[in-house]
């Protein structure tokens, strides 16, 4: 029998993942949660760009929690843990891109922790970046080296095509001043996933880091106008940042987890840029043999393209749907890549079934 999934938000995410339940053999859409009361009623598959499929859109959570669906894809916004306590007691399992990929002991993780088990349930956290960039990937790579040393995954997006405006604007804060950038909290608010990018990796290599991990954050000013979907960037306001987060072992770099975000890399001061590889994530492991990898394909062919569908945000969908089946046979728990057995993708609908 197919697994019976709820898409909680139907961002750019949550649209990509409805699309993906509904290809995928193994999953069944029963139920779908938005945010916007103009969605409410509205068919599931509508909402995700495709053809009506019979699951109307609301807001009624204990309606949605009484289907008996084995798993939720929740992909808000932001990440309520109150509310993903409550899915898990109701005997949920929940996929999500909004964390737990490895937590930290805390009174939210506890709290989250004794739902899932209160529940039966399994919460498991993925996505892309962080996720399978920053985690599963760097950890499968670093299988290929003896005395690793060092492990870095690392993203250049050109963030025009990030069809987020208010996000850009004014939590990121491009277009503004170094000064007023130096105050935005992205690298406290990314560093929640990032840093536990950074922990699983450790745990996985065998390592202790030292306490305190090394966080950076650097930003570039345009030097003349570029446009963009916020309105022009004008020159000396912030056009690209670079955010870093590091953990060490006496001192020594030993995960590091970077994103370069650019308004383009034209008329930028210092003058970064996407190099000849253009914009792409990195995974490399120095060891014995040093390896690295590079991921195309994750980027849209243009800022248009981009805001029309993403392909980083779709990937991000998709990936929580492959772990559906993975996280619903797992036991109950927050349940991590280290715990969860390797998942993968299913072939596209018309090849399923196919006899040579």
């Amino acid at each position: 029998m197919a697994l019976r999934v709820i898409q909680w938000a139907t961002g750019g995410v949550g649209r990509a993942a409805i699309q993906g339940i509904v290809d995928h053999p193994d999953l069944e859409l029963v139920g779908c949660w938005v945010h916007s009361e103009g969605k409410v009623g509205q068919d599931a598959g509508t909402l995700a760009g495709g053809d009506a499929i019979g699951v109307a859109a609301t807001q009624d959570v204990d309606a949605l929690l009484s289907l008996g669906a084995d798993c939720v894809l929740y992909s808000p916004v932001m990440a309520n843990p109150k509310e993903v306590a409550r899915i898990l007691r109701a005997g949920v399992n929940v996929v999500t891109p909004l964390g737990w990929f490895f937590p930290p002991d805390s009174a939210s993780t506890r709290m989250v922790e004794e739902a899932c088990v209160e529940g039966g349930v399994t919460l498991h956290g993925t996505g892309i970046h962080p996720g399978g960039i920053t985690e599963r990937f760097p950890i499968v790579l670093s299988a290929l080296s003896r005395s690793v040393t060092h492990v870095r995954a690392e993203e250049w997006s050109d963030i025009r095509t990030y069809g987020a405006p208010a996000v850009v604007g004014d939590v990121m804060l491009f277009g503004k001043t170094p000064e007023e950038a130096a105050q935005s909290p992205m690298l406290s608010l990314l560093g929640g996933g990032f840093l536990q990018s950074i922990d699983m990796v450790a745990a996985a290599l065998g390592v202790t880091l030292d306490e305190k991990r090394v966080t950076k954050h650097e930003v570039a000013v345009a030097t003349a106008p570029i446009d963009s979907p916020i309105g022009p960037i004008q020159p000396g306001t912030v056009a690209a940042q670079i955010f870093t987060w590091q953990g060490t072992v006496n001192g020594e770099p030993v995960v590091t987890a970077r994103t370069n975000w650019f308004m383009g890399d034209e008329h930028l001061d210092p003058a970064w840029n996407f190099g000849p590889e253009g914009e792409r994530f990195e995974v490399e492991v120095t060891g014995d043999p040093s390896v690295k990898t590079t991921f195309h394909g994750l980027h849209p062919e243009s800022i248009a393209a981009g805001l029309e569908r993403n392909p980083g945000i779709v990937t991000t969908g998709i990936h929580c749907v492959s772990a559906i089946p993975a996280t619903c046979a797992a036991a109950p728990g927050i349940r991590t890549y280290l715990d969860l057995p390797a998942y993968g993708g299913k072939a596209a609908p018309h090849l399923l079934g196919a006899r040579s």
